[in-house]
């Protein structure tokens, strides 16, 4: 055999059998991650928060968290380069370290996912309701914007997300096209037009706190970076589906920075274009205009141009929500096939017509519906069930980081087509001293002093909860025990990577007995 290993050799060389479809290009592999980022959910959800708490400088959070989130897109583009397996940072963390190191980094990433479908299904309903009905404030809309109306809304978002992902990766694929499409037209174009056409404030003012740091403005400052830290996260959802992508070592490290980088470049774009457009900038910045960006839109758009929008968001907003349950039923797959917890033969089944985990599928939205029911008794809990998703999925994150970095310093020199040659330690140790100190800010109490002590601690006691009870149960159930599969081979594996280039037949002869 001469030549580059094939797609299929290269997964039973990691010793897994093929069984997802290849069907997702380059172009819907980045559509994957940069919806699951989605700058125009994300932006059109902190623009306010960010203003209110520290004025127009909060902007500047998105350059920050780009660049730190683009070293630790570094560090992942080297481990799934040469571990292209679905299941991403499980399989990233079990093959970098261990079986019970990765169980319980997955358990606390799988509660970051499936609590991302959750806040993404419930921040579409308010864009549900006043496409059809108007806005909250308008009279008669009220009805529409209620909490049992959220709560049917997010359940059949949710509930169409789960039915077309059921059709296949070819549905995703092109879902995940479509709402790249929208989700550029509603930042980009929005923006851009926004900026030239209906700019009422001057650039200046981007670096005018307009009285938010009356008392010092680093605390401020530092509190509005949650523009930034809640914005960041979903490109790895690039890697969870790497089984389903041609040439995945080289694709997918490429898709995961382009989705940091477009992404920010796109948020930064549309963040600025709502800023200086405000009408009234003042009432935002002072928290009495709680909901800036519908009047923002009406007063530049007027109302057919608003619904419009509304239209290309909920595009977005619905190939956001399949995208992460997409992530989340490959992980849960991936789980089950290496036998990590219980019913594993149950959720490792493959659709055997449509090619996709149907089971690990529905499981996921099990916990986003309960949330759901959860937000209908307590409709002002989104952003406390979004703080605790971010603090954890970070932790997940930096988890991965501190095993690569570990594998380093072991020896391991990754082997994959995508490699930092000997840029990639000190990347590491950056990505990793980054992602350390957005962990601590996003665990820092909430500013107002008014609010219960739950409340204030409110992401890192539900971090903590999550995070306790999987390590209970990891030590007490030993979940790990039933596996076989390869686990702390990042050295072993890279060199037989390297003598299988030098020497193709032989180096595959040695490769583990693929697994189903």
């Amino acid at each position: 055999m001469n030549g580059p290993p094939t797609d299929d050799e290269q997964l039973r060389a990691l010793g897994y059998e093929q069984k997802f479809t290849r069907e997702m290009s380059l172009w819907a592999t980045f559509a994957l991650g940069f919806l699951y980022l989605s700058p125009l959910v994300g932006v059109i959800a902190l623009f306010g928060q960010g203003l209110s708490t520290a004025g127009p400088p909060s902007i500047f959070w998105i350059v920050i968290v780009a660049g730190g989130q683009w070293l630790v897109a570094l560090v992942f583009g080297e481990v799934v380069s040469q571990y292209p397996l679905a299941g991403g940072l499980y399989q990233w963390a079990r093959r970098l370290w261990g079986g019970r190191y990765a169980w319980w980094l997955s358990w606390v990433y799988l509660f970051t996912v499936m609590i991302g479908i959750t806040t993404t299904a419930l921040f579409s309903a308010d864009f549900v309701a006043s496409l059809f009905l108007g806005t909250a404030e308008d009279p008669g809309a009220s009805a529409a914007h209620s909490p049992g109306a959220t709560l049917l809304i997010a359940v059949v978002v949710a509930a169409l997300g789960l039915v077309l992902n059921a059709t296949g990766t070819k549905t995703l694929a092109r879902i995940a096209k479509i709402g790249l499409a929208a989700e550029l037209v509603g930042v980009i174009a929005v923006g851009l037009y926004l900026l030239v056409f209906q700019r009422h404030n001057s650039f200046s003012v981007l670096f005018d706190s307009m009285g938010t740091g009356a008392g010092g403005y680093f605390g401020p400052f530092l509190a509005a970076s949650l523009v930034g830290l809640l914005l960041f996260y979903g490109f790895e959802a690039c890697g969870e589906v790497a089984e389903e992508v041609p040439n995945p070592a080289r694709r997918i490290p490429f898709a995961m920075q382009l989705t940091v980088l477009v992404g920010g470049g796109a948020a930064l774009l549309a963040f600025a274009g709502y800023l200086l457009a405000a009408p009234d900038l003042p009432a935002i910045v002072s928290g009495a205009d709680a909901k800036p960006i519908p009047s923002i839109l009406q007063a530049a758009l007027g109302t057919v141009g608003t619904k419009i929008f509304l239209v290309i968001a909920l595009t977005s907003f619905l190939a956001c929500v399949m995208g992460q349950q997409a992530a989340a039923s490959r992980l849960v797959y991936s789980f089950a096939r290496d036998r990590m917890f219980p019913g594993s033969g149950w959720f490792a089944v493959m659709s055997a017509r449509r090619r996709v985990p149907l089971r690990a599928l529905l499981s996921v939205n099990a916990v986003p519906v309960l949330l759901f029911v959860f937000a209908y008794f307590a409709p002002d809990s989104i952003f406390r069930i979004a703080a605790f998703q971010m603090l954890a999925g970070y932790c997940a994150f930096q988890m991965v980081v501190l095993a690569a970095l570990r594998a380093r310093l072991r020896g391991w020199r990754p082997a994959g087509p995508f490699t930092l040659g000997r840029a990639g330690l000190p990347v590491t140790v950056a990505a990793l001293g980054y992602g350390v100190l957005a962990m601590v800010v996003l665990s820092l109490p909430s500013g107002d002093a008014d609010l219960p002590f739950y409340d204030r601690w409110i992401a890192l006691i539900g971090f903590l909860v999550v995070a306790v009870a999987g390590l209970v149960y990891l030590l007490t159930a030993r979940p790990d025990r039933a596996s076989d599969a390869p686990q702390g081979d990042a050295i072993e594996v890279a060199e037989r990577m390297r003598a299988r280039r030098r020497q193709p037949d032989a180096a595959l002869d040695r490769a583990p007995a693929e697994r189903s």
